[in-house]
């Protein structure tokens, strides 16, 4: 009998799982943890500890040179950048968990995962154009925000492929693991940037030299030379992750926009149905939101409040970025051994009183008493605080990424990281509004960031109905 002719289908499908044979599920694990070892910089170094502070000096400047008191143009700078973080967040809140349900009525993940990075990598690089005179600073937060948006985006389906990686019994260690490894990247960078490139007051770096490449420190090129350097370390530590990290074998289904709304909906409605994951997505909405505002805050408060230059900004980070790198890899142990929920509890908890030491403290008091002139106090408790707020904010996202693996749609995991997603980014304006609103209410930069302590509250008591062990369907 003549032999039947090979089914396309089979043979692509017979293909790729060969393909994924070849590579090891140990190199597969690497490969995934290169994304967060490549992507931790947008967040250290732009979000928190170099462009955030540069942009909000820069436009408490020139609030200050339109007229406005010290403190009222601080107070305008911290406003501008709440502003640019609220927008950002409701793009990422409407787009995630469609996104998601796309990507998973196609089975594709790494074509939207190379189309964010371009974004991200689009939006870093031209932050170079930030000029120190303030004149195009909304062209700048437009480019932030296109930055913001793709990395938030390849989050959600780099989150997504943990599933993968492991059983419920490894994921946790194997997130922990990751998130170590990314802050130990950010680390790395934040270090290359105070000691080559960002300029001191004097003109030098960090180790005394010129900024490299012959950059104007007048004109503080060594400063804005951190968005190419972003978009620069993640374009070549992505590399491993394309090599490595594959699309599983539903990589070839064909779904289309319509397929995707109806997937979405029909997931939203069974939300009614699993309390426990309804729970947890309203109480990682506040808490994530609630840390996301202190990782996007913190210095610019230290810029704003304190009065800190980029150099002990950055000085500051690199010890908040190396507890964070320890903590989440200790936090990855502990969820292994007790589980995510009690993990989860004792972050929050210390990242309240955390908060409610900033609020309560500036340069001339610290819970309503009075310190002397010039006293170092402040700076030693925020010091204090870094450490709290990089070690429990890290052991805090690797136990929720944990958390959600424990609640996952088996059948559907990125849309399930998608609600995900849109649990840490649907609310992901309310955080920048809310310290906007009370920034401008009080006129001061230190009170108007008071808001996070009731984010972290609300994200606490909701946590009294999530399972320990989750509810996966």
């Amino acid at each position: 009998m003549p032999r039947e002719p090979p089914d396309p289908h089979n043979l692509s499908k017979q293909i790729k799982r060969a393909g994924m044979a070849e590579i090891s599920k140990r190199r597969r694990i690497w490969g995934w943890w290169f994304f967060d070892w490549a992507s931790q910089p947008y967040h250290t170094l732009l979000v928190t500890f170099v462009f955030g502070p540069y942009f909000a000096g820069v436009a408490a400047e020139y609030y200050s040179g339109a007229g406005l008191t010290p403190e009222a143009a601080a107070a305008q700078a911290q406003s501008v950048w709440a502003r640019c973080l609220t927008i950002t967040g409701l793009v990422i809140a409407f787009g995630a968990p469609l996104l998601g349900a796309l990507a998973d009525v196609s089975g594709r993940r790494i074509p939207w995962i190379f189309a964010f990075s371009v974004m991200y990598a689009a939006g870093s690089a031209a932050l170079w154009y930030t000029m120190p005179d303030g004149s195009n600073m909304w062209l700048m937060l437009s480019a932030f925000g296109l930055g913001f948006v793709g990395a938030e985006y390849a989050l959600i389906f780099i989150n997504s492929q943990l599933p993968d990686l492991g059983d419920d019994s490894e994921v946790g260690e194997i997130s922990g693991s990751g998130f170590a490894f990314g802050y130990f990247g950010g680390l790395l960078s934040l270090a290359i940037m105070l000691a080559l490139f960002v300029e001191q007051p004097s003109g030098k770096t960090l180790v005394g030299l010129d900024p490299l490449f012959g950059l104007d420190a007048s004109l503080r090129e060594g400063t804005r030379f951190v968005g190419p350097f972003t978009a620069g370390w993640f374009v070549l530590f992505m590399v491993p992750y394309f090599l490595w990290v594959r699309d599983g074998e539903q990589g070839d289904k064909h779904g289309s926009f319509g397929d995707a709304l109806r997937l979405l909906g029909k997931s939203v409605a069974n939300l009614r149905h699993r309390h426990s994951l309804t729970a947890y997505l309203g109480s990682s909405m506040f808490y994530r939101d609630a840390l996301n505002g202190l990782y996007s805050f913190g210095g610019v408060y230290a810029r704003l409040v304190l009065e800190w230059d980029l150099i002990k900004i950055g000085i500051f980070g690199i010890v908040s970025v190396l507890a964070s790198a320890v903590f989440a890899w200790v936090g990855g142990k502990m969820d292994r051994k007790f589980g995510p929920k009690p993990v989860i509890l004792v972050a929050i908890w210390v990242l309240i009183l955390v908060c409610t030491t900033i609020v309560s403290m500036d340069r001339s008091q610290i819970f309503g008493i009075a310190l002397p002139e010039g006293s170092g106090l402040p700076d030693t408790i925020f010091f204090g605080c870094g450490i709290l707020i990089g070690g429990m904010g890290g052991i805090l996202q690797s136990a929720s990424r944990s958390m959600m693996v424990r609640h996952t749609d088996t059948q559907t995991p990125v849309e399930s990281f998608g609600l995900y997603g849109l649990s840490g980014r649907a609310t992901a304006f309310a955080a920048p509004l809310l310290i906007d609103i009370a920034t401008v209410t009080t006129g001061s930069a230190r009170l108007g960031v008071s808001p996070i302590v009731l984010l972290f509250i609300l994200g606490l008591f909701l946590m009294r109905w999530v399972r320990p062990e989750g509810d996966q369907t």
